[in-house]
């Protein structure tokens, strides 16, 4: 019986040694996750209770022009907040931020009252004088927060490029939201201790200052821009067109020196409350939308034209047309030529003459004679039908009908710059490849982004995607381009002493699928100087009121660009 008791006993005591050593592990396991697992986020909701922590806004970085002349800066505001705890004095406080502040006092006052929060917010965006003032009237439970404000030191200017940014600072459009990673700084904090009920305690203050964001570098010149600008506005006010719109492009290596569309904005005065404006006036039309581009786009077609001659197909330079009818029938559908043709004006042909002419059945001719094969193969090496890959939002591809879709009367019509549509961007990028020797570049806005703390720079780097054409056609072309602002359509753009070459355009639109009668898109793309081509400006007025040939209209305007380059460079003259 003894033994019994004594085995019971013994297993009671194993028993409960095994509870203990569980309980005491149960309670191991609970110290080991609150003070190891769970520590830091225990130690950050102390803090949180003893510290109140102030958002220090960052400032965004710079945007320049390729000589460094600042085109968006930022400049630090102040947002005042209070805590309600630490107010000795609540309405001689509201009094005196209500009246520096132009603010409701009773609304001032609830908010200096309010219960159950650490701090709220009194005003936003309070420029630094006038924080300064308030900052020295030494307020109790009264705190001033940086914040970044962005600025656009010349306003209404390269509008649709630079973009905007949100109320918040974030980039909305054009490079400001392209770039918004490298733009938007690092904030910083300032946490205060606090006693039991919210108190601060004096001098006890941590701060973590903010980092700026990195500068962006153009490639645009912001010189051009301004004539650019300038120019277009004045196309605004003689042919009250819906829109003009310009790109100056160097052409040795794809940068964008000036791009802009009237109308536009102030940068510094957003449009907030009329979205249909905002929207319409701050799209890169240059880049988004897609137009026929018409007539300036036969230099493309004369392009493949002497290239292929050199392969033994096309037609070469010294090619008779000898078919003078203004008329050409293909498939059953009649293409005309813009001219009546009369006293022999287009007859017997060279390339050079049609281009001179602007003569569509010649183009026509060269398109078919080239074939869907050949001449689709040149379109796409030229980038048409694809995005040019330009450092932008929103950029389109343009519609190039499909190889295997695409009738005799669709390759008739592309030959001159119909049923194919483009961005103006794509049309300059072709173009500056038929001219500068057959390189197609991707174009680029931004040069550079740089670190102005550690003086690192990151480059965005020049970029060839393709040869179109040979040296040899490049010269060739850009020669017969020089007779149509000499002799030809372009004269408008001539400047003398000077080798100029373009394109004129007259392109009717199309609107639910239909021609919109009496609705043009005027046109010039020209280049310069033609023996070594450096620049290259397109020029386009949408619907202008009055006149509508390009020859007209578009052409004396892309000549005043190209004097105001060749005046602000001081470039020679041809001797």
């Amino acid at each position: 019986m003894q033994e019994n008791s004594y085995y019971v006993t013994k297993k009671r005591m194993v028993a409960l040694m095994l509870a203990s050593v569980f309980l005491f592990f149960l309670i191991f396991c609970r110290l080991f996750y609150i003070q190891i697992l769970w520590g830091k986020n225990l130690q950050t909701k102390a803090s949180d209770q003893w510290t109140r922590d102030l958002n220090l806004s960052a400032m965004r970085g710079d945007i320049v022009d390729k000589n460094g002349e600042i085109l968006a800066t930022s400049c630090t505001v102040f947002n005042v907040y209070a805590r309600p705890n630490a107010v000795v004095d609540k309405e001689s406080t509201a009094k005196v931020l209500a009246e520096a502040l132009s603010l409701d006092y009773q609304s001032v006052v609830q908010k200096v009252n309010k219960k159950g929060v650490s701090e709220v917010l009194i005003a936003r965006k309070v420029p630094t004088l006038l924080a300064n003032e308030l900052k020295e009237k030494d307020l109790d439970g009264i705190y001033f927060a940086e914040e970044s404000l962005r600025q656009y030191p010349l306003g209404d200017f390269l509008t649709q490029v630079l973009g905007y940014v949100s109320v918040d600072g974030v980039g909305q459009t054009g490079i400001e939201a392209y770039y918004d990673k490298y733009l938007q700084g690092i904030d910083g904090r300032l946490l205060t201790q606090t006693d039991l009920v919210g108190k601060e305690l004096d001098g006890v203050q941590y701060y973590l200052p903010s980092q700026k964001g990195l500068t962006i570098k153009l490639t645009v010149d912001s010189k051009i821009q301004m004539m650019v600008e300038n120019v277009l506005d004045l196309a605004m006010y003689q042919y009250s067109p819906k829109k003009a719109e310009c790109i100056v492009l160097d052409v040795t290596n794809g940068s964008v020196l000036a791009m802009s569309s009237k109308p536009s904005f102030d940068l510094n005065n957003i449009p907030r409350d009329d979205l249909e404006s905002l929207t319409d006036y701050s799209k890169n039309v240059l880049v988004t939308d897609i137009y026929e581009p018409g007539s300036t786009f036969k230099i493309v077609t004369a392009a493949a034209c002497l290239e292929e001659s050199l392969n033994g197909g096309g037609f070469d330079e010294n090619y008779v047309f000898k078919n003078n009818s203004r008329t050409r029938v293909v498939d059953g559908t009649k293409i005309n030529c813009w001219s009546t043709h009369a006293n022999g004006k287009h007859a017997n042909q060279k390339l050079s003459d049609a281009l001179n002419n602007s003569c569509n059945p010649i183009f026509t001719d060269i398109a078919l004679n080239l074939g869907k094969e050949t001449f689709y193969r040149y379109l796409e090496a030229f980038g048409f039908g694809s995005k040019t890959n330009l450092d932008f939002q929103g950029e389109q591809s343009g519609i190039l009908i499909d190889k295997s879709m695409v009738k005799n009367a669709d390759l008739a019509r592309i030959g001159f710059g119909q049923s194919v549509t483009v961005t103006p961007l794509q049309l300059c990028m072709a173009t500056a490849s038929s001219v500068n020797g057959g390189i197609l570049y991707q174009p680029r806005l931004v040069e550079s982004i740089v670190d102005n703390v550690t003086g690192v720079t990151l480059t965005n780097p020049v970029v060839v995607k393709n040869r179109t054409i040979s040296e040899v056609t490049s010269q060739k072309l850009a020669t017969m381009l020089e007779g149509v602002v000499t002799n030809g359509s372009g004269k408008q753009a001539y400047i003398e002493g000077y080798k100029i070459g373009g394109k004129t355009g007259t392109a009717q639109k199309f609107e639910n699928g239909a021609l919109a009668q009496g609705k043009y898109v005027s046109s010039f793309i020209g280049f310069f100087p033609v023996n070594s081509p450096k620049y290259l400006v397109l020029m386009l007025v949408d619907e202008p009121v009055g006149q509508n040939y390009g020859s007209v209209v578009a052409a004396p305007y892309a000549k005043m660009v190209i004097q105001g380059i060749i005046d602000l460079y001081d470039v020679a003259p041809v001797e």
